[in-house]
């Protein structure tokens, strides 16, 4: 079930601050009313796709924070990982230089709760406990505005990654339409003309277009 429209789920947990310092009680909630936040899960420290999405989140961190918005990272890792993660060179695999947040979701229920596990917990024909599928997150990003309401979400499987510039252009769409009342059509991006949502304002854009 897609969160567009609901109330991103709440929950407090560890978390890898300014790439060096475990913080225990790490919220989304301390952005609301302030920030926007993309909030970003990937399978698994120390792996190959995921990486190249921090490393690439890292590399336009200006961007959104020009923007006034925070970028999260989280995976089903433990804070440990995260920290010995950060702390490996580029060169050696690692992502050190990485200084937003990274949420330890050992337990799996923030995954869950945001429906990006991938796989559940069921019982056998014996009465017992057992996980199908796999025990990591998938690739979910959600936007998530500054009232905590998520605005979009994607979902891609474990070896597809992400477009970061495709998170640039959502912020500034859903800033557009805040900021003026119109809505922005296929492939909009900053600087481009939007339109009013009436059947006139659709066919003077089309006709323009």
């Amino acid at each position: 079930m897609s969160l567009v429209g609901k109330k991103a789920p709440s929950f407090v947990a560890p978390a890898v601050v300014n790439g060096d310092e475990i913080v225990e009680n790490f919220s989304l909630e301390q952005y609301i009313g302030e920030k926007e936040v993309v909030f970003f899960f990937y399978p698994k420290d120390f792996t190959f796709v995921c990486p190249t999405e921090i490393l690439a989140f890292q590399s336009k961190l200006a961007e959104f924070e020009k923007r006034n918005v925070a970028v999260v990272g989280i995976s089903c890792d433990s804070e440990e990982t995260h920290l010995a993660w950060l702390s490996t060179p580029k060169n050696q695999g690692g992502i050190e230089g990485v200084t937003y947040p990274l949420v330890a979701d050992l337990a799996k229920t923030i995954a869950n709760n945001y429906g990006v596990l991938a796989g559940d917990w069921e019982y056998n024909d014996e009465g017992e406990l057992t996980f199908e599928g796999i025990p990591v997150a998938f690739r979910g990003t959600f936007l998530i505005d500054k009232k905590g309401v998520v605005r979009h979400e994607t979902i891609n499987d474990l070896p597809l990654g992400r477009n970061i510039d495709e998170m640039i252009r959502l912020v500034d769409a859903l800033h557009h339409v805040e900021a003026h009342g119109e809505v922005c059509p296929a492939n909009w991006s900053e600087g481009e003309e939007a339109m009013k949502a009436t059947k006139e304002g659709v066919a003077e854009y089309l006709s323009a277009n």
